[in-house]
């Protein structure tokens, strides 16, 4: 990512040839994680979460997300124990994992932006140090 830029599908040109992705690789769905990061991102805040998978979460799927069954109306959240996150992502009604994610003691929260290839993670500093360590995600420090 070049300095001083934020992530996007534009900071990452060298998974690029001419234009397509390179065969074997499969785009990420704007807005949404890919399952396997979605599954190590939710193992890796029940860790440095107080109440481990027990952690009482709330979940919010943006209106673009759930196209035909869109409703502008009404905020569409789930709430549950992070360790049953999986099943926010298998949710019929949409393809896309939620757009946020929270500790119901706002510990932490990650948020998912349907026009940014990217998630964001604000917690506490020995959750984020996880995050940037973590071989199983790729993660950046923002300023």
């Amino acid at each position: 990512m070049p300095d001083g830029a934020a992530p996007s599908r534009a900071c990452f040109p060298s998974v690029r040839k001419r234009g397509s992705w390179p065969l074997g690789i499969l785009p990420p769905t704007e807005g949404s994680l890919d399952r396997e990061s979605w599954n190590r991102l939710t193992a890796v805040l029940a860790a440095h979460s107080p109440a481990g998978p027990d952690t009482h979460c709330l979940a919010y799927y943006s209106p673009l997300t759930l196209g035909a069954d869109a409703d502008y109306h009404h905020a569409h959240v789930r709430t549950g124990r992070l360790g049953d996150a999986g099943v926010l992502y298998d949710n019929p009604r949409t393809h896309f994992s939620p757009s946020n994610l929270w500790a119901e003691d706002r510990s932490w929260l990650l948020g998912t932006d349907y026009d940014l290839w990217a998630t964001k993670v604000a917690g506490p500093p020995a959750l984020i140090e996880a995050l940037l360590d973590d071989a199983g995600l790729e993660a950046v420090r923002l300023p």
